[in-house]
């Protein structure tokens, strides 16, 4: 097996989540891995708790903004939604490209399935990103950092979780 997939999976240690750096102006953010990593324990959490399937909510937590180790994390102020889309899709396509066939069709299976947003284990991730950086928000706020300049954060939060259980949590989030 070829190690590219391995060494494109790493360089997400090395992309900075853009969005604490235009709002926050922090030098040293997350990288775009330690978010994966977050998601994907909360993903492992959520999804046993609500009998999800877990396997493919994992994995697609893990693969989610894996196209990023490749193009960059770009906020919707950089970039359309449409753009950005056809970016990370090619992405996709160039990093598993050398990957064996019998996994390489259920990763883009899963990407796909992300990217559409349309059943209930991509639904479930979506908002569990967004749940993801409310809770990176609330580790910035409690660091010092302004509530003003993190409101936007926890406001897009609340709109686009609708999960009770990720619900009653955002709400724990911004409470604590």
């Amino acid at each position: 097996m070829n190690l590219d997939f391995f060494k494109t999976a790493a360089n997400l240690k090395k992309i900075s989540r853009q969005g604490w750096i235009d709002k926050l102006s922090i030098d040293n953010p997350e990288s775009v891995a330690d978010h994966s990593y977050s998601m994907a324990v909360m993903s492992m959490i959520l999804s046993d708790l609500e009998n999800y399937d877990s396997e493919k909510v994992i994995k697609m937590a893990l693969l989610h903004d894996l196209a990023e180790s490749k193009i960059g994390d770009y906020t919707p102020d950089q970039l359309s939604k449409e753009k950005k889309m056809e970016m990370e899709n090619n992405a996709f396509q160039e990093i598993i490209k050398n990957l064996p066939d019998s996994i390489k069709s259920k990763y883009l299976q899963i990407w796909k399935e992300y990217q559409e947003n349309i059943s209930p284990e991509s639904k479930l991730v979506h908002q569990i990103d967004r749940l993801e950086m409310a809770l990176q928000a609330k580790i910035y706020e409690k660091d010092g950092h302004s509530k003003v300049n993190l409101e936007s954060f926890f406001e897009s939060a609340k709109v686009e979780i609708t999960n009770p259980t990720l619900k009653e949590l955002f709400t724990k989030i911004i409470n604590t």
